[in-house]
């Protein structure tokens, strides 16, 4: 197996012209992260299964261990006994510092859960983590009578905190940048002084990343009540440990071999997600369908058949699956008509500003695009041209244009270990089911 450990510059995929198979998908990073951070909170042992192993996980991990938290992995991480720490934790004198890369879920979560204990802590990444912005999260802490200090630019990390608990009460968060401000908020609060309300101002983005939240919380013993995904209260308490938790597979990894199916008139069969999966990116699967794939949905399994399907365009607002929408603007290539995506301003603060990255890198294989802040659309070329493809450090760019040789044409992925974030052995799978 390829880890990339030695970091090449880049990986050259030949023309393809078939995609079948089956493939049993790595671990959910979303559910990975949340469960990592909530089992140390949590009262008891927690026996973690099917772990996803990738750099943010492993950001997420480290940062729990030196944090005192006990965490004995088996040989290939995907198994893992955690000690909960029983409670918010406290920082040795003086500040204890972690570095959490370009993992945005491990910083903004992180963030709030130390706010909890007591002492100080230094928050940092990589350079792009700098330019992801925190402030509205900072602000809500502050609410919450958090002391937070951003030491470089205001209103991104690197950030400084000097614990001493958070207050509870009401507390106001804009919905419309990223879902995980609420996400941090809500992990924290059975934590704070006095139950905790929180309002969300305005639309809230990926809704079901929210959900997956209180359903990771709820397996725990923490039970949030929310009037229609704008007001959520959390009662005070502490989570327990299931003794046991399950990591599905990753939903936002599934939409790229479901895609390549479809472009390639294949039929490919994903194991790990299907129709109990609490993950937004399911409906993918949905769209897709639209665009004129044959679907079917088990109850862990999402099959695609593309044989004898022409893929037409659509126009759609894909707010609640932004990761799988990249995947949607590379099938916009193959299908019929013009493909129109809103609802994607989250693209703009995610690993790179994924809109002007996107753009750029569909036109590199002779598509016509046109962008704004929160919509992008799309005009297929009426003949692919093979093209050298900058991933921007941003692991979904590497396997979103991977598809594009499916279409007959090479291409090189530049820095293809930035798989590494979510997907390790990406190019692996792909390469044994593509021919």
């Amino acid at each position: 197996m390829n880890d990339f450990q030695f970091r090449p510059s880049f990986i050259q995929l030949p023309a393809y012209h078939s995609f079948e198979g089956s493939l049993c998908l790595p671990g959910s990073k979303s559910i990975t992260n949340r469960v990592f951070l909530i089992s140390a909170l949590a009262e008891g042992t927690t026996h973690l299964k099917n772990l996803l192993k990738s750099d943010d996980t492993r950001y997420m991990g480290e940062a729990l261990k030196r944090l005192g938290v006990k965490i004995d992995f088996a040989d290939d991480f995907t198994d893992a006994v955690v000690e909960g720490h029983g409670g918010p934790f406290d920082g040795p004198s003086p500040a204890i510092e972690l570095f959490l890369g370009n993992a945005g879920t491990a910083m903004r979560s992180l963030t709030a859960a130390l706010s909890l204990g007591w002492g100080k802590f230094i928050l940092r990444g990589e350079e792009r983590m700098s330019e992801r912005p925190i402030r509205d999260l900072v602000d809500a802490l502050r609410t919450l009578d958090a002391d937070i200090k951003y030491l470089e630019s205001e209103g991104y990390p690197p950030v400084r905190i000097k614990a001493d608990g958070l207050k509870g009460g009401d507390v106001s968060v804009r919905g419309n940048i990223s879902s995980q401000y609420l996400t941090a908020l809500l992990i924290c609060a059975p934590y704070c002084k006095s139950p905790l309300h929180i309002h969300v101002e305005g639309e809230l983005i990926s809704a079901p990343y929210i959900e997956l939240t209180m359903d990771v919380m709820k397996r725990f013993g923490v039970e949030v009540r929310h009037d229609g995904l704008t007001d959520f209260y959390v009662p005070q308490g502490s989570y327990k440990s299931p003794g046991e938790f399950f990591v599905e597979g990753d939903a936002s990894s599934a939409s790229y071999p479901l895609a390549a199916a479809a472009i390639a008139k294949g039929k490919v069969r994903v194991l790990g997600v299907g129709s109990q999966s609490h993950q937004g990116d399911v409906g993918f699967a949905k769209v897709l369908e639209k665009m004129g794939a044959k679907i079917e949905i088990g109850p862990d399994w999402i099959e695609c058949d593309g044989r004898g399907c022409e893929l037409k365009g659509l126009d759609m607002n894909l707010n609640d699956i932004p990761d799988a929408a990249m995947t949607v603007s590379v099938l916009a290539l193959f299908a019929k008509g013009t493909t129109t995506i809103r609802g994607i301003g989250s693209w703009r603060v995610k690993e790179t500003d994924r809109i002007a990255a996107i753009s750029a890198e569909l036109q590199k294989v002779g598509a016509r695009v046109v962008a704004d802040m929160d919509t992008i659309t799309i005009e297929p070329p009426e003949q692919l041209q093979p093209a050298t493809i900058e991933t921007y450090n941003d692991h979904r760019m590497a396997m979103c244009f991977s598809l594009v040789s499916l279409g007959g044409v090479p291409m090189k992925i530049l820095d293809p270990a930035c798989v590494n974030k979510t997907y390790p052995h990406f190019f692996e799978d792909f390469g044994r089911l593509a021919q």
